[in-house]
């Protein structure tokens, strides 16, 4: 990585539904490893703010929980800006935020999303055992990515 890099990792979830906490735990298990270029950040959902936010970066990666159950755990795609028909301030999708940052901001910023597959999203404070296994497997892939 180039040393004037800034990298955003976003997580997010909600630590009290089970599953739905993947992206807090990924970060809970990555922040004492990253190098000083990485911040962190969590969320229960995506804001407009959040398009302001990220225009301080070089690359945003958002980390969620994902009810599709991917053969090796996790789903990892290119960020694409992209905009909605039915607009709301709440709950927005990773695309969307990066969409309000380009036409805000004129940034266009690199960024990833981290799909972590899930398989319980009940009220219940931790996660199953299959989200854990899945939450190894990312974490391992995002190591080796960015050689942590």
């Amino acid at each position: 990585m180039v040393s004037n890099t800034k990298i955003l990792i976003i997580g997010i979830g909600n630590s009290g539904r089970s599953d739905d906490g993947l992206g807090w735990a990924f970060l809970d298990r990555i922040n004492d490893t990253l190098p000083d270029f990485f911040d962190i950040e969590y969320r229960y959902q995506l804001h407009i703010e959040d398009a302001e936010l990220i225009t301080n970066y070089n690359q945003v990666i958002f980390v969620d929980a994902d009810k599709q159950l991917y053969k090796n755990g996790y789903h990892w795609k290119e960020g694409i800006p992209h905009s909605v028909q039915n607009f709301s301030s709440h709950a927005l999708h990773p695309e969307t935020v990066l969409y309000l940052a380009k036409e805000i901001y004129k940034k266009q910023i690199s960024s990833y999303i981290l799909g972590i597959s899930g398989v319980n999203y009940q009220l219940n404070v931790g996660l199953s055992k299959k989200a854990q296994q899945n939450l190894l497997k990312a974490l391992s892939f995002f190591n080796s990515k960015y050689r942590i």
